[in-house]
């Protein structure tokens, strides 16, 4: 039996969805990204911030969104020419719209209809994968390095996997089973925000704007005095926090539009390089869409000299579809009663098996 992994994350660049058989290892069979109708990825970004008529906007999205993952499941299969009955399940992250785990009253709330996805693509969806760890205290997020610890952990070396998506996470692998991890703060999120508001550009295609443009120390270090990157672990943060509103109080408008997004650039890669500085990790290996901007990978090997950085393909994994496969892996630890989070890095009281069934 195959899963189906399902991720579309912060940057609302697209579905990404793998197709993995377990043995008990993952083996990637095939993978898609799967672009957002404009329409839809409008209504998400409005509901990523507080705004009028909220609960009739959600209402359309969620069902125009369980409808649109149904087109990319149907898509995937056809692709990798597999019926939908030889799916064990969807494992599905649904779209987050608000991470607020620090909140008086703590939540995490991904949307999409699973019910209607279920019965659209006829095969069982597993998905909610984050309230029950905020349930037991803890942030709900991240997520993936228990996945990181079950496929990449090595018996004699630390390593570091940095995801970088919209939001940064990084997930640290000691040989003696230990793993801490956290979110680090801003991934691609601004990087995307900037060059779409200066070059209407939805991303910055391998940093080339980036690159045009001078580091600005001073506005570096008024970014990093922000206090989330001095909070200790657990912790973990979204686009609701790390936006333009947050971004504007820096005043950008003052500076050359390139020198802005070089010095977001270098945010990203110093917040990371904060996070690693005490573990001190032999190797680094990146996942996500931020390993394709070789300006942010420029600015990581140069604040990282005495680590060995690369992408996970060097481990097998292609970095497009790792978060992906770590939900296909949680569809797989739910059907097999295999605890999906890491008390140790979201701060929940306990291990638990993540996630809900929505049959068809």
């Amino acid at each position: 039996m195959y899963y189906i992994g399902m991720m579309s994350g912060t940057s609302l660049d697209g579905i990404d969805l793998v197709l993995v058989s377990f043995n008990p290892q993952p083996r990637l069979v095939s993978s898609l990204l799967y672009p957002f109708p404009s329409e839809l990825k409008l209504q998400l970004q409005q509901l990523c911030q507080p705004g009028d008529n909220e609960i009739e906007l959600l209402g359309l999205a969620e069902q125009q969104l369980a409808h649109c993952y149904a087109s990319s499941v149907t898509a995937l299969l056809a692709q990798a020419g597999i019926a939908a009955s030889a799916i064990a399940a969807i494992g599905c992250h649904g779209q987050t719209i608000r991470h607020r785990p620090d909140a008086p009253f703590p939540f995490s709330y991904q949307i999409g209809d699973m019910h209607k996805l279920a019965m659209l693509c006829n095969i069982p969806v597993i998905a909610d994968f984050r309230r029950k760890d905020i349930a037991y205290g803890g942030q709900g997020a991240p997520l993936v390095p228990a996945f990181h610890r079950a496929v990449f952990q090595d018996k004699e070396q630390q390593r570091a996997i940095v995801n970088i998506g919209g939001i940064a996470n990084v997930s640290l692998l000691s040989p003696d089973n230990a793993v801490t991890g956290f979110d680090t703060g801003p991934g691609n999120a601004l990087l995307d925000n900037w060059v779409m508001r200066c070059r209407n550009k939805p991303y910055d295609n391998n940093g080339e704007f980036g690159n045009e443009g001078q580091l600005l120390p001073q506005l570096l270090l008024a970014m990093l005095a922000d206090p989330y990157f001095a909070r200790p672990a657990p912790k973990s943060t979204g686009r609701e926090y790390f936006n333009l509103a947050w971004l504007q109080q820096f005043q950008p408008e003052r500076f050359n539009p390139a020198d802005v997004q070089r010095t977001l650039c270098r945010l990203t890669a110093q917040s990371i390089r904060d996070a690693l500085q005490y573990q001190q990790p032999q190797q680094v290996f990146v996942c996500g869409g931020g390993v394709h901007n070789r300006v942010l990978m420029a600015d990581l090997a140069l604040l990282l000299p005495n680590c060995t950085l690369s992408s996970t393909s060097t481990l097998g994994v292609d970095p497009n579809w790792v978060e992906a496969l770590a939900f296909a892996w949680l569809a797989w630890a739910y059907q097999h009663k295999v605890p999906g989070n890491l008390p140790e890095v979201t701060g929940a009281s306990k291990a638990c098996v993540l996630g809900v069934a929505f049959l068809p």
